[in-house]
């Protein structure tokens, strides 16, 4: 298998491929992959995960450790990831004031409706472990928004 992985990213890799082994028979399931890499650091969309073998169902495909860190190194190299610096920029374009601040129901909004649209159970739930609520005004600071969301904890899915 020809990687272009240090040896210290595949131990890292081999160590969160062990956590999400819930069987422990060396195998994660595919519906797992998206979880596994941002245990890595990684920030890949629903889209990438999906492009590289990823599952919206669990128990339709198992992954060995050697296809992982395969995935792993492809995602490694992915450019159709963001960073908090991307998205800061971004948001800035909502911030008329140049404050660091935006209309609260403009970010929700946002987070509905562009990019990978969320279910509104989704973007409420975002919302309320991330935001700060809006001030009388409807503002919202969007720097804290996204420190706290690129931040994590990425709970997992179900």
């Amino acid at each position: 298998m020809a990687l272009d992985l240090s040896a210290r990213d595949i131990e890292r890799a081999k160590f969160a491929f062990s956590i999400y082994d819930f069987e422990g028979n060396d195998t994660v399931d595919a519906f797992d992959m998206g979880s596994v890499l941002r245990s890595l650091g990684l920030i890949p969309t629903q889209k990438s995960v999906e492009k590289f073998g990823g599952q919206k169902k669990k128990g339709v495909k198992k992954l060995k450790v050697e296809e992982f860190l395969t995935v792993f190194s492809q995602a490694k190299k992915d450019k159709d990831i963001g960073n908090v610096e991307d998205f800061r920029e971004c948001l800035k374009l909502y911030d008329k004031s140049e404050d660091g601040t935006m209309i609260f129901d403009e970010l929700k909004h946002i987070l509905a409706s562009m990019g990978e649209k969320l279910e509104l159970e989704e973007v409420d739930e975002i919302i309320k472990d991330c935001a700060v609520p809006p001030d009388e005004d409807g503002f919202t600071p969007y720097g804290i928004f996204l420190d706290k969301l690129m931040a994590g904890p990425y709970k997992e899915e179900d």
